[in-house]
């Protein structure tokens, strides 16, 4: 191994170790690799710390409320993939991640398909407390993986999806 290897996976170490990329072993980390490589193209792949988060938190000084749900985050990761040949084996490994959230202790809160598109969002609990968010989504062309880590407030998310124009989920009578 050459030393720039070396030094690569020193400063990947480091940096793990400090809180500027999401932590491994945060309860709420989900394992999100499982995509058939020669199906997918990584396009976009980010991780950002507790360390970023709350640095960027300082920057946030008109909505206290945004503010305060990014001091409660420990990481955020977002990965992007083009599909580059089978949008169905792409589906069958999105279903596969899935499942095997869900053998890990996450719940499916939400699926949605529709017109080429499947969505799950899913919520790891941890002492009656959300420790994750997790959404998985794919069309024809690409696939999307986000990850929140943190103790997430269930009001804090609505007022969230409020800010962001989300319809409210239809309520039974």
């Amino acid at each position: 191994m050459n030393t720039l290897k070396i030094g690569l996976l020193l400063l990947m170490a480091a940096l793990t170790g400090c809180g500027v990329t999401a932590p491994h072993r945060n309860a709420g980390f989900a394992d999100l690799d499982g995509l058939s490589m020669w199906d997918v193209d990584a396009t976009v792949s980010l991780s950002i710390g507790p360390t970023l988060l709350h640095l960027a938190s300082h920057s946030i000084e008109d909505d206290p409320q945004a503010r305060a749900l990014m001091r409660q985050l420990d990481g955020v990761r977002v990965k992007a993939y083009e599909i580059e040949d089978d949008p169905l084996a792409v589906a069958e490994d999105l279903g596969e991640i899935n499942a095997r959230l869900n053998a890990d202790g996450w719940q499916q809160v939400i699926l949605v398909r529709e017109e080429g598109e499947t969505t799950y969002v899913l919520m790891k609990m941890v002492d009656d407390k959300i420790a994750g968010l997790t959404v998985l989504t794919a069309d024809k062309s690409e696939v999307v993986f986000v990850n929140v880590m943190g103790e997430l407030q269930p009001e804090m998310l609505a007022d969230t999806m409020a800010a962001l124009d989300v319809p409210a989920p239809p309520v039974d009578v």
